[in-house]
């Protein structure tokens, strides 16, 4: 945690209390995604985090992250940004889904404004606020497409920016890159971790992929299968630069192996009185 001599220095950007998370599926059933989970996320000024959900598809990963969004209701416990209780949506978290989300008959300009518009934020405001941030993620002299001419890595930018563009303070994606193929899902990566340092961001990130969870994470929580639990937290060695070339390396590789040992630990069938 920041500690600069005042309590609210001390106040967890982001808290997690004893959260559990039961909702009723499709088919009219309850599932229980989330089970008794409690952390917390230091605020580290200056310096910003990205914390990465690890686990299997299905765990309740994204209940987890739409809870913390405001989307999905608690059923026990609770969600905290900046020691108040998360009780709906609020622009102070803004989130990013793995589905592509811009308006097609809005061009990347309007796509990005659009929150402001509707907070009613005068036009040439919004529109220097909504050029700077496309600027940032490398979109400028795409402002004026539509998103049906933008390949999939554009695309997603175009929904990063129209979350940043709100300044919120905990950016949540939710697996955002799992349809893009390899070195379009590199520069998204590293555009994440140009967001975190570049803007002091708080960002959770959630993955089923252990090398994505390596390369981008700050710290990573490793989770079991439905419903999610804790079972290890991982903090990440600091790298001095990551690009593909740190992929290789003997040290990531070494990471890499032990947080893939805790996933297949968590589910290996265990043994029962037949062995």
């Amino acid at each position: 945690m920041a500690a600069v001599g005042t309590d609210a220095a001390k106040v967890p950007k982001l808290e997690l209390d004893n959260l559990s998370v039961v909702y009723r599926g499709r088919a009219g059933t309850l599932i229980e995604a989330v089970r008794d989970m409690s952390l917390q996320i230091a605020d580290k000024p200056g310096h910003g985090e990205v914390v990465v959900f690890l686990g299997p598809s299905g765990c309740g990963k994204s209940s987890i992250l739409r809870t913390v969004a405001g989307l999905q209701p608690a059923t026990r416990g609770e969600v905290r940004l900046d020691g108040v209780r998360v009780d709906g949506p609020s622009r102070d978290r803004g989130m990013v889904f793995q589905q592509y989300t811009s308006f097609p008959w809005r061009t990347v300009i309007q796509n990005v404004e659009y929150g402001l518009e509707i907070a009613g934020v005068p036009a040439r405001q919004r529109r220097e606020r909504a050029m700077d941030v496309i600027g940032k993620v490398g979109l400028t002299e795409f402002a004026h497409q539509l998103p049906k001419s933008l390949s999939g890595g554009m695309k997603q930018r175009v929904a990063i920016a129209r979350t940043l563009v709100n300044k919120p303070r905990v950016l949540l994606l939710d697996e955002p890159f799992g349809a893009l193929d390899p070195f379009v899902r590199w520069e998204m990566q590293s555009l994440v971790l140009e967001i975190s340092r570049r803007d002091d961001s708080t960002i959770l990130f959630i993955t089923h992929d252990v090398e994505e969870a390596v390369y981008v994470a700050d710290t990573i929580f490793v989770l079991s299968p439905r419903p999610a639990t804790i079972l290890h937290r991982v903090d990440v060695p600091f790298f001095q630069s990551r690009d593909p070339k740190l992929k290789a390396s003997n040290e990531f590789r070494d990471v890499e192996r032990r947080v893939l040992d805790m996933m297949y630990a968590s589910q290996a069938p265990k043994a029962g009185k037949d062995g």
